[in-house]
């Protein structure tokens, strides 16, 4: 059984020509877990961690531009949290959350701590800025709501013992929390006295998981989507919080007729939760167990998948601009895969464990009912493996992609590392050394 377990893994060779990322730095200073990563601005980005520390790198170069002392815990939430007044230049500022019941706002450009909260019951296990009202969230055993000055405006009552575990907002001034298996939309109002105050009003329950919700994503302005403990993704309306759609059989081997059904005997719950959910207009990608897969919006149903997309649980997913997704799990590796169109040919057996998946057929409207039918029947996408990046020797927990300057990474080995497209590091460092050459004389420049 572990055998064919290990055998439906996908492994690619030596020549990864479409795995830009050849050359890498490894960032070195956190004592513990690095869990989370948060971007800054084009070339800056934070790190934090079990170990309570935060650390400041620069992107490009790797430089480590400051650590932050301030926690006596891990770090539990960190959120950016930037201001751009027009009297004054945009500020860069840093929320995190601790274990040890505070949140430390942080300046990025002197490293400073600005201010210190210490007035929790419980950890604030997540945070959430509303940029547009110019407030920012803690969510906990209740839900909080601040101001830029780390004024208290308004809270919850204890909800319950088991927190509030991710929020994401919603328009119409309303934020969907997950607690438990329950999915609280709660609105922000202002005070009718016509002070700044504001007050939070819980507005509806929504019960239809059956499980943990583990993620919680917004699609965009109209739509989000949860994804719980035993595998069930569901899509929302943003506006009147109703079902747009769901699908709860992503492990369910017996709609896969070329999954080995031994297989299916020997999953637990872990192989079908939902570690991790993102998006782009057309779909929602689900880290789902060992596996990726491809939700279309439009059709509501899974168009692509990789059942076996690592040898153990997806921590993180992320859609690249081109047709790119990049997954990290807890076997320490970092895979890059492409969604493909497949060549429109008679359906044929897929080989067992190699591409498992589902397709459709982008039928014309007039086409005929059977034609249809048969295109649907035909796999018309699947993701292949691009690229794997081997480096981290233990769970990676999250990554960044920082488009040319490449993709910074962390783990449960304390390390981060920086993925760097080794051509675009080599031209740089030609011209560099074209550059001082010119300027010691060295080089006699002829036009």
């Amino acid at each position: 059984l572990i055998n064919s377990l290990k055998s439906s893994v996908q492994t690619i060779g030596e020549e990864q020509i479409q795995n830009p990322y050849t050359e890498l730095l490894v960032l070195k200073g956190h004592q513990d877990i690095v869990r989370f990563l948060v971007q800054i601005d084009d070339c800056r980005f934070a790190s934090a961690g079990d170990d309570g520390i935060i650390f400041l790198w620069n992107a490009q170069t790797g430089e480590k531009l400051f650590e932050l002392y301030g926690h006596t815990h891990k770090i539990t939430a960190i959120a950016p949290f930037s201001s751009s007044d027009a009297s004054e230049e945009q500020t860069h500022l840093i929320l995190t959350a601790s274990a040890d019941r505070t949140v430390i706002v942080w300046d990025c450009t002197s490293g400073r701590q600005v201010q210190k909260v210490s007035c929790f019951h419980s950890t604030v296990k997540c945070l959430t800025v509303l940029q547009r009202l110019d407030v920012w969230l803690s969510g906990g055993s209740d839900l909080c709501v601040w101001n830029r000055k780390l004024d208290l405006l308004c809270k919850t009552s204890h909800l319950t013992d088991a927190g509030i575990s991710a929020l994401v907002e919603l328009p119409r001034n309303c934020v969907a929390a997950a607690v438990g298996k329950e999915l609280i939309i709660f609105r922000l109002i202002t005070s009718n006295d016509g002070s700044e105050g504001w007050n939070i009003l819980e507005v509806k329950r929504l019960v239809d998981h059956q499980d943990n919700i583990l993620s919680l994503v917004s699609v965009n302005d109209l739509t989000f989507a949860t994804g719980s403990h035993v595998g069930e993704l569901i899509v929302w309306d943003a506006l009147d919080w109703t079902k747009q759609a769901s699908e709860c059989n992503f492990w369910d081997s017996s709609d896969h007729p070329d999954v080995q059904p031994e297989i299916k005997l020997s999953q637990s719950r872990n192989e079908t939760s939902v570690q991790h959910l993102t998006s782009d207009e057309e779909c929602v990608f689900a880290a789902v167990g060992k596996g990726i897969y491809v939700y279309n919006l439009q059709m509501k149903r899974v168009i692509a998948c990789q059942r076996t997309a690592h040898d153990s649980s997806v921590l993180h997913i992320e859609k690249l601009p081109n047709r790119q997704l990049i997954s990290c799990s807890e076997d320490g590796s970092v895979r890059i895969w492409e969604l493909r169109e497949k060549q429109q040919l008679p359906a044929e057996p897929v080989p067992t464990g190699f591409f498992n998946m589902w397709g459709f057929g982008r039928a014309n409207r007039q086409a005929s009912q059977a034609a249809k039918k048969m295109q649907e029947n035909t796999p018309m996408y699947f993701l292949e493996l691009v690229g794997d990046l081997i480096g981290h020797s233990s769970a990676v927990q999250m990554f960044l992609y920082f488009g040319e300057l490449g993709l910074a990474t962390c783990s449960a080995d304390h390390l981060i590392i920086l993925w760097k497209d080794g051509e675009r590091e080599s031209r740089l460092r030609s011209l560099t050394l074209f550059q001082k050459l010119a300027q010691n004389g060295d080089l006699q420049i002829r036009f």
